[in-house]
């Protein structure tokens, strides 16, 4: 019943979604290779990276304005040309600082395509099927953001990459075009408040940030690190498929244990266990001579501490249910955050790698360790305070956070009867319901 009533009519949105991870995916690790292979330094690549999550955060700000006024069908057509022509830019010229304004713009494009398909996603879902659907949403992203690094073992030449990637956009603007699905009404923009959440959730906050320092440098400067260690962009590609499988497959046991132990628990171990790997990982070439295997397995064990710790992060703070009902802002909030840490990842962490891959490593460990530590140091929540972990894709438009079905007291309700819910207070007694200029 629910695939004939609810999952087929969307099912040409997931593919689209689907089209453009995979195209997402095989163009941030690319174009890194890519570039190191032309000579440039970490720091520079660096520099282009960040661009493009640069572009990411604008998208978030600014794009909504224009999808309210245009309508989602044509403002995902608008968006859908202008990153197949930042992506057809980088073949006519190869010049660094004109590559950073296409990642830019890709950047951009990119996250707004995501806002209008799960917009529509937003608007076919229910109270009982938003869980389902997010289920759904997570599994497609990460299985298609590997498939997207996989690509690369068929170490195509560099224009014929970026007419794939044009044409995985295009393809996914067909599904689009076509689909008879209502256009969906978006929300006006809502202002970030990063004092105001700080002030509520500190460690959800801490958490989004740490977790886009580590997303960020996973796209942006592992490559750079494995592919300097084997100079075969083949083990870099098997490399990040097998590190965000290994991200995909511990969102289940992650969110087990979160709502068993706690997410300031789990949090802490996501931040020490990440400190282990990154040792090893940092020793594989003294210690096993290279080995690929092992950096495999290293990989799949980073996945899974460095992809845990923003859909923990947004647990942290959805914990806080009974007190603040304004969860969507919360998680925008909580999105921003984790955007502005992948944005100055490959700014900080280019130059360092550059500089040496020990002190990279090290840099990366401090950041995992000051989560650890950060952790234990914040109150557990109490177990009747607790909600429900729901796994979220660590990339995705702003939009997603009103797909998450813990912002609905009925779906906590059914999911968690032993918790009390408290009555809605009035707006003006509300912290979240004041603007923080």
């Amino acid at each position: 019943m629910f695939f004939k009533k609810t999952l087929l009519p969307i099912s040409s949105l997931f593919f689209s979604i689907s089209l453009l991870a995979t195209g997402y995916g095989l163009l941030m690790t690319f174009i890194g290779i890519f570039l190191k292979q032309q000579g440039l330094s970490e720091g520079s690549i660096g520099l282009i990276s960040a661009a493009f999550f640069l572009g990411a955060m604008l998208a978030a700000i600014f794009s909504q304005k224009l999808i309210i006024n245009v309508g989602h069908a044509r403002s995902f057509s608008a968006f859908s040309a202008i990153m197949v022509m930042a992506f057809l830019g980088h073949a006519l010229w190869f010049n660094p600082w004109f590559w950073s304004v296409l990642r830019l713009i890709s950047g951009f494009a990119f996250y707004a395509m995501l806002i209008v398909l799960e917009s529509w996603l937003n608007e076919k879902s229910t109270t009982d099927e938003r869980g389902k659907i997010l289920a759904i949403y997570t599994i497609v992203f990460f299985l298609a953001l590997a498939l997207g690094q996989l690509l690369l073992v068929l170490e195509m030449p560099a224009n014929t990459i970026f007419i794939l990637g044009s044409i995985l956009v295009l393809w996914s603007l067909v599904l689009v075009a076509i689909t008879r699905i209502t256009q969906p009404v978006l929300k006006p923009f809502e202002r970030y408040s990063m004092p105001k959440l700080l002030s509520i959730a500190p460690l959800a906050l801490v958490g989004s940030f740490v977790g886009g320092v580590f997303v960020g440098a996973f796209y942006t400067m592992l490559p750079l690190y494995v592919l300097n260690l084997f100079d075969q962009p083949k083990v870099v590609s098997v490399f990040m498929a097998i590190t965000i499988l290994g991200g995909l497959i511990a969102q289940m046991p992650v969110g087990m244990l979160s709502d068993r132990l706690g997410r300031q628990k789990m949090l802490a171990w996501a931040g020490f266990f990440s400190v282990g790997v990154l040792m090893l990982m940092l020793m594989l070439p003294w210690i096993w001579h290279e080995s690929v295997t092992l950096l495999y397995l290293t990989g799949f064990l980073l996945g899974m501490s460095l992809f845990s710790i923003y859909p923990l992060s947004v647990a942290r703070a959805n914990d806080e249910f009974d007190e603040n009902k304004d969860l969507v802002e919360i998680s925008r909030t909580l999105l921003f955050s984790y955007g502005f840490g992948s944005f100055i990842a490959p700014l900080l962490l280019g130059f360092v790698l550059g500089f040496s891959a020990t002190a990279f490593f090290v840099v990366l460990a401090l950041f995992a360790l000051a989560l650890g530590r950060y952790s234990l140091m914040n109150e557990q929540i109490p177990d009747d305070h607790m909600n429900v972990y729901v796994a979220v894709p660590v990339t995705s438009g702003d939009v997603l956070a009103e797909m998450d079905p813990r912002q609905d007291e009925e779906w906590v309700e059914e999911h968690r009867p032993d918790i009390e819910h408290t009555e809605d207070t009035e707006q003006e007694t509300d912290p979240l319901n004041t603007d923080i200029k």
